[in-house]
């Protein structure tokens, strides 16, 4: 769950099916009883018609943990992150970086930093089509050293510069959950 409608949604369906819950956050809810495999199962299936997924293995709940706080981080919280994003997620997770990375890596095919990349590039996407900051405050806000790293980072990802996108040559923008 990506945004305020998200978690909204899937309260609506939660309190449909008569479930009680004590929070809903980004990607993860936390039900007062644990539900029988039938309630499971429809609840399953509720969720996937509004997109969404039942996510109940360890290592699955694990990954989407790693995506969420990585989507908080980027496109939720604007604040810059204070340390290195390895240091954050082991204090998050309270795990080993490099075991939470070979499993993230291993189930995604990609690594946890490519995944921060691509969601700053989507960020900065969204920014530019908004048109209210300079390139140069969307690579402050984003935790950028520099305009140019910024750039060329977006160059490298989307095959067009910030200026290209922003003029209109762009490639349409990824929903979060395609990610």
């Amino acid at each position: 769950m990506v945004c305020r409608r998200c978690i909204m949604a899937v309260e609506n369906v939660l309190h449909k099916m008569g479930l009680e819950f004590h929070s809903i956050q980004l990607g993860e809810v936390a039900l007062v009883n644990s539900p029988d495999q039938e309630t499971k199962s429809k609840l399953a299936n509720e969720l996937e018609m509004l997109g969404f997924e039942l996510i109940d293995d360890k290592k699955s709940k694990l990954i989407e943990q790693i995506k969420s706080l990585i989507v908080e981080i980027v496109h939720v919280n604007n604040e810059p992150i204070q340390s290195n994003l390895s240091d954050l997620i082991v204090e998050k997770l309270h795990q080993d970086y490099n075991s939470l990375s070979s499993l993230f890596s291993e189930v995604e095919g990609i690594t946890i930093e490519k995944y921060y990349i691509a969601q700053k590039i989507e960020k900065v996407k969204e920014l530019l089509v908004y048109d209210e900051l300079t390139l140069s405050q969307i690579a402050d806000q984003l935790n950028y050293s520099s305009v140019a790293y910024l750039s060329n980072q977006f160059k490298k990802v989307t095959g067009l510069t910030p200026t290209q996108f922003k003029n209109g040559r762009a490639i349409r923008r990824k929903h979060l959950d395609q990610m």
